[in-house]
């Protein structure tokens, strides 16, 4: 919420350097020629109200060019003396020539007010309301005036007024829009981590997708060449590798409480439906496992009951310091240790033959924070 305000605040002090040139320019450059060259009733009013506007707007040179708000002390001080100094330019004119040349004050009042109080429109919009209703009831004072003056007085007074309010809307519309876009940039910056995340997610499911497929195209070519003999048990056996690798893989991308299980169970699934009676036992509650290791801790899994010719169990075991996945099932002893030679990082393999079964553990330790 702070660098949004920020970014308002680096508004209002833009348009204060715009709104501080403005002002110079229509006092210095626009002002002056009539208090020089116009008959006022009382002439030094007319120039010490010129110069207290002068001052008030040297003094905003020290402050604009910082790009802060004004001090409340400064904010308060030189708006009673815009006000003190629009009174006294006022009475100096005489009242049939209010809202004409020698009324120079009318207009200039509202941009020292603008350039005061950008920043605390209701204020403002109240200061310019008060200023305006004074100017009128001092110009209908001096008498119902002709349709001429009428209309030129109106004319004189919407086109300041208008100018000044655009102003207001212009500002409170940047404010608005730099606002939106600084939340778009910060919601944008939030989001980043997750989309590269999800990226990187993305590229690791096409990395294991294609080396899933590189394994199973080659197996179906052979069948399709006529290469590889469905009834053969070798072939049979890589079939059921290649069946449970995919189910597993398809597991990996399910949003579960427990993604272990979930894959496990897949791999489990996958076994049954070729007719291998599987045993399923878990103990523990489910821990948080990150995906490359719960690919390793199922590599024994997938590799035992792909092999299995009639019987497996399965189990999972889940501590607060390690987590093993364990398999026995009536398959030859060649499957096990190959794939305890493939297992790497921080699961730990272990492979053995009782009789006809193999036996296969796979452990991970957790790293206790």
């Amino acid at each position: 919420m702070s660098e949004r305000r920020a970014a308002a605040d680096h508004v209002h002090a833009t348009m204060r350097i715009v709104l501080l040139c403005a002002t110079a320019v229509l006092q210095f450059g626009l002002s002056l020629r009539p208090l020089l060259t116009e008959e006022y009733r009382h002439r030094w009013l007319a120039v010490a109200a010129f110069v207290a506007l002068a001052c008030v707007t040297a003094a905003a040179c020290a402050w604009v060019p910082r790009r802060r708000p004004f001090p409340m002390a400064f904010t308060v001080a030189g708006t009673a003396v815009v006000l003190a100094a629009s009174c006294c330019a006022m009475v100096a004119v005489e009242p049939d020539r209010r809202f004409q040349a020698p009324d120079w004050s009318f207009g200039l009042v509202g941009w020292h007010l603008l350039l005061l109080l950008l920043d605390r429109v209701r204020v403002l919009v109240t200061v310019l309301a008060a200023h305006l209703a004074t100017s009128v009831g001092l110009f209908l004072s001096a008498g119902v005036p002709d349709r001429a003056a009428l209309g030129a007085a109106g004319a004189a007074a919407f086109g300041a007024v208008n100018v000044q309010l655009a102003v207001v809307v212009i500002t409170r519309v940047l404010r608005r829009l730099t606002q939106e876009a600084w939340a778009v940039a910060e919601e944008r910056d939030r989001l980043l981590p997750r989309v590269l995340t999800a990226r990187r997610w993305e590229r690791g499911q096409r990395s294991d997708f294609a080396g899933q497929l590189g394994l199973t195209l080659p197996l179906l070519a052979g069948l399709a060449d006529g290469e590889l003999d469905p009834r053969d048990s070798e072939t049979q056996r890589r079939c059921a590798l290649a069946a449970t690798q995919l189910r597993r893989l398809f597991a990996e991308n399910d949003e579960v409480p427990d993604p272990l299980v979930h894959e496990v169970t897949a791999c489990v699934d996958a076994a049954e439906r070729r007719g291998v009676d599987v045993s399923f036992a878990v103990s523990g509650a489910a821990v948080p496992v990150p995906p490359r290791v719960r690919h390793e801790l199922t590599g024994p899994v997938v590799a035992a009951l792909s092999a299995a010719r009639g019987r497996a169990r399965v189990s999972v075991l889940r501590t607060d310091d390690e987590v093993r996945v364990a398999v026995v099932a009536d398959a030859d002893a060649d499957v096990g240790f190959g794939v305890g030679a493939a297992a790497a990082g921080a699961v730990e393999v272990e492979c053995g033959v009782f009789g006809e079964h193999l036996r296969m553990e796979a452990r991970w330790r957790r790293q206790r924070r």
